[in-house]
């Protein structure tokens, strides 16, 4: 994954709809990466969102700093806490 600069939708999109977007570009990530290191990731590629992919390499969803930044301050958080464990959790 090389770095890219990439600019986030309107904030009325949802992480779905930025996902579903086929022109969207940013680093694409797989969900089974730690929190940890996709807030490592963003903070290395100078970028506010991840795009999230399964083991196709087909877009799920995104997720923000913010998003994992609030995740991450929880009671219930871990260091082993993987992104696809808390994507479901952020669209509630």
């Amino acid at each position: 994954m090389t770095p890219v600069q990439a600019r986030r939708h309107e904030a009325e999109h949802s992480p779905m709809a930025l996902a579903d977007d086929m022109a969207a570009s940013g680093p694409r990530v797989r969900d089974d990466m730690t929190v940890e290191v996709a807030l490592s990731v963003m903070a290395g590629a100078r970028v506010e969102y991840l795009l999230l992919c399964d083991g196709d390499d087909q877009c799920t969803g995104s997720v923000t700093r913010a998003e994992l930044a609030v995740h991450r301050g929880s009671a219930t958080y871990t260091d082993r806490i993987r992104l696809r464990d808390v994507v479901p959790a952020l669209s509630h």
